[in-house]
């Protein structure tokens, strides 16, 4: 026998239309279950559900523990959230959540029948990777490039070349969030490549981070010569690229 899927139901309160719209997920083979704000019931269900689907509100948006676990959970259990609310409280609901986890964000007056259509498209096809930010790593240093890879790849899906050509050959076929370019290859050197991208209709615009081995002042003014989307030191930690790259992708949202 097919199992429903789920979804776990987040709310201030259990209104009227809130009762309507889990009828309807019910009348399409989706079992909503209502939660809440209850972080208690949430953590009982966050295994079992398919997805989150926050009605938001001032009171939903206003507490910080709730909106801090949704993220948590999802990261850790690879689930996702659809928000449904105004733009106002979108937006303060994305100062505690991550791009990477929202699914999809319907506003307010629902349109039930698209909003319908699209979760179960959703749940017959989603993967959590498809939320994932590319990633692409250029660089003739094997060895590093798959120690950064190991770094990101829980977070964000990362793919790897070894030479400029090989990069310009990937990006004709695949899309890319941002490209980290080492500034120092043979053959076909970093500012080279980049040169080449901005040259391209369909590359022009992708952001480009060069990696560096120099740190000293005039090896950075060079690198910055040639207006990159930014720079980062080779030598540079975990926890740091993890930081720069979220901050990167939330200014960008």
């Amino acid at each position: 026998m097919k199992k429903n899927k789920k979804a776990a139901i987040v709310a201030s309160a259990e209104s009227f239309i809130l009762r309507g719209l889990m009828m309807k997920l019910n009348g399409v083979e989706i079992d909503a279950e209502f939660c809440g704000m209850d972080i208690t019931k949430l953590q009982q269900n966050e295994d079992s559900a398919d997805i989150f689907i926050v009605y938001l509100d001032d009171t939903v948006t206003s507490d910080a523990d709730l909106m801090v676990y949704i993220k948590t959970a999802c990261m850790q259990k690879e689930k996702a959230v659809c928000l449904i609310g105004s733009k106002a409280e979108y937006d303060v609901a994305m100062k505690y959540l991550d791009k990477m986890i929202v699914w999809e964000w319907f506003e307010r007056p629902l349109d039930m029948d698209m909003f319908l259509q699209k979760i179960r498209k959703y749940m017959t096809s989603f993967s959590f990777d498809s939320l994932k930010k590319n990633i692409l790593i250029v660089d003739d240093d094997l060895d590093y490039m798959h120690m950064i890879r190991e770094w990101l790849k829980d977070s964000y899906k990362v793919s790897m070349v070894n030479s400029g050509l090989q990069a310009i050959t990937w990006l004709a076929k695949n899309k890319v969030d941002l490209i980290l370019l080492d500034y120092e290859m043979p053959v076909t050197s970093g500012p080279q490549v980049l040169e080449m991208l901005r040259s391209e209709k369909d590359t022009k615009d992708i952001p480009v981070m060069f990696l560096t081995g120099k740190s000293d002042r005039g090896s950075i003014v060079k690198v910055l010569d040639l207006k990159p989307t930014g720079y980062l030191l080779k030598s540079i930690k975990r926890d740091e690229l993890h930081q720069k790259l979220g901050d990167f992708f939330k200014e960008r949202q």
